[in-house]
């Protein structure tokens, strides 16, 4: 399975005819053929291309709705900087 790097899924962005990934709880899914992800824009507020795992807990709908997409590949764990 591919890892992506977040830099690497930033290149999935759904626009100019790229495909439309996203990243959720560590897994990257390929969202290109729903129509709620045209050119790579969710209901204008969620951006292909970056990890909404986040945002996912603010969703109108539960996790579950992503087990219909192809999972692509693994995100990348990044090191976490502590600002102390």
């Amino acid at each position: 399975m591919k890892i992506f790097s977040a830099e690497e899924l930033s290149q999935y962005d759904g626009k100019g005819g790229k495909r439309c990934y996203i990243a959720y709880n560590g897994l990257v899914y390929d969202v290109t053929g729903s129509f709620h992800w045209k050119n790579g824009e969710h209901w204008v507020i969620h951006q292909a291309g970056q990890d909404l795992s986040a945002e996912m807990l603010d969703a109108p709908h539960f996790d579950d709705m992503l087990e219909k997409f192809e999972v692509v590949g693994r995100l990348k764990a990044e090191p976490q900087i502590n600002p102390d």
